[in-house]
């Protein structure tokens, strides 16, 4: 061994001194095996192998069924091999047909219970290949139980991760009664509370499970934590009466190149609202020095308008869905929320359905309420619908009250300060970015109608709205709150046609719509 003389002397049976001179290669055998028991080396396979080049034999490793688990078959006693595994004996030596053999009781993890290291080779063992075998056989029932241990892990931890994506689709669709009872066994009290914030954490996909982790230890397990199924960058994160901000604010200061975005606090049954609310403060928060933004800290134009108004014409306008039994109402608005902020595949994803599921239930909504999505003017009215009921709480308008027009929404000195404010910031450019933003809106935001129309190349529109966004510090390419804000702008000051919705429930006359 390596803390012993190269030069080792014994006595042997008959009565001689010999003398058994070890090179220093043979001498580094225990290093090597540890050498192999480190994490990155860590290999059962490669262990056995190693055993069999180091002492010049043909090694097996076979579970209590006789499966073989690592290295070559060897032909063995059977009797013997069921003794070692029942723990009648340990070990056990013997010669057969010139091999000399070792077989060895190795602990496996339950509910193998034990397996058999067989060791097969012409010459003799003499004492270093005993005690390269014998410490090597306790090596690999360590590394075996660690190995079962680490999957046991990683089983659980995919698990619990499953389980809290599971939680979030259930709050996506406004089952609150099923998220708390899926989340009570885990994480007792977790959703025992009236509202809650979205934030939605982002870095890269290669660094997202270190931020996961990262989220858990900062909210210290007081905070549904999930890994976002749409987006592989994105770390979503639903805070119990807002108490993750300051922590995760933290978070982003420490690690570079990660952002944040904040929801305003909603009803738990609104987290879809709260959701769409957090990644649209996301895209804010990458033009913020602080990385991190909040939805509250912008202006939105809902905010502007008369909440009364507002719920007036909210009411009206998805009345038709009032109809449908709860659940299935609940099921289309938190579906047609996220339809409307995101592509039907990553919403498919977050409500873990299939992309043809969201289309479909988008499709009823449509025909319920007498719209057509494919004009954005039409997204931006029923997404400023949607965002208004998330905070009407139940309440409704009564019968007698008068048909709400959208003009009534859309006027007062405010909004159209805010929407007057919004639109100029583009007027300084001098490739007219306003004109294109306008056409390419009223195109439904297809980059090739809106080029036949400027007469121009549809890569030329592409890069004069990628360029606006910046100037409006609002993503318009992705479709979502951003891009319905900006819509509502151009709705406002007149410089968009009013959408076509159902005279019958929107209380509207029939308008032209933009294509």
């Amino acid at each position: 061994m390596a803390g012993r003389d190269a030069e080792n002397r014994h006595t042997d049976v008959d009565g001689k001194r010999h003398t058994d001179v070890t090179d220093s290669a043979e001498s580094t055998w225990e290093q090597e095996l540890l050498d192999h028991l480190r994490p990155a080396a860590r290999d059962v396979r490669r262990i056995v192998d190693w055993l069999a080049a180091t002492v010049d034999a043909t090694v097996s490793l076979r579970d209590d069924t006789g499966t073989p688990l690592a290295g070559r078959t060897v032909p063995l006693d059977e009797h013997l091999a069921a003794d070692i595994v029942a723990g009648r004996i340990a070990s056990a030596a013997c010669e057969d047909d010139g091999r000399h053999l070792r077989l060895l009781r190795v602990e496996l993890p339950p509910p193998a219970g034990a397996g058999v290291l067989t060791v097969s080779r012409t010459a003799p063992f003499d004492r270093r290949t005993s005690e390269v075998v014998t410490h090597t056989t306790a090596a690999l029932a360590l590394l075996l139980c660690a190995e079962r241990t680490t999957a046991t892990g990683q089983r659980l931890a995919r698990a619990t991760s499953d389980l809290r994506l599971a939680i979030l689709q259930l709050l996506m669709v406004e089952d609150t009664v099923a998220a708390r009872r899926v989340a009570a066994g885990l994480w007792p009290g977790l959703l025992d509370t009236d509202t809650a914030c979205v934030y939605v954490v982002e870095s890269t996909p290669e660094d997202r499970d270190r931020l996961a982790e990262a989220c858990i230890a900062a909210t210290r397990d007081h905070a549904l934590v999930v890994r976002c199924p749409a987006m592989d960058a994105h770390v979503i994160v639903v805070a119990p009466h807002d108490t993750a901000g300051p922590a995760l604010r933290g978070l982003c200061d420490r690690h570079p190149d990660t952002f944040l975005g904040g929801s305003l606090p909603q009803g738990l049954a609104h987290t879809a609202t709260a959701y769409g609310q957090a990644v649209s403060a996301l895209a804010v928060a990458h033009f913020r020095p602080g990385k991190a933004a909040v939805h509250a800290e912008r202006t939105h134009p809902e905010r502007l308008m008369d909440p009364t108004v507002v719920h007036a014409w909210t009411t009206r306008l998805l009345r038709p869905l009032d109809t449908l039994p709860h659940h299935t109402r609940a099921e289309l608005l938190a579906t047609t929320r996220l339809g409307l902020e995101f592509t039907a595949v990553n919403a498919a994803k977050v409500l873990g359905v299939s992309r043809n599921t969201v289309r479909a239930r988008m499709e009823r909504v449509e025909t319920l309420l007498g719209t057509d999505f494919a004009d954005l003017t039409v997204r931006a009215a029923v997404h400023l619908a949607l965002t208004a009921q998330a905070g009407l709480d139940g309440r409704r308008t009564g019968p007698g009250t008068a048909p709400v027009h959208l003009d009534d929404l859309l006027t007062g000195p405010a909004l159209h300060s805010w929407a007057g404010d919004l639109l100029t910031r583009l007027d300084t450019d001098p490739r007219d970015l306003r004109r294109t933003l306008r056409t390419w809106i009223a195109a439904g935001g297809n980059a090739e109608r809106a080029a036949h129309l400027l007469g121009v190349h549809a890569q030329t529109v592409r890069e004069h709205v990628r360029s606006a966004e910046p100037v409006l510090e609002r993503q318009l390419l992705a479709a979502g709150s951003d891009l319905y804000e900006v819509v509502l702008a151009h709705l406002i000051t007149g410089d968009l046609d009013r959408p076509r919705l159902h005279p019958a429930q929107s209380g509207l006359p029939d308008a032209p719509v933009h294509r």
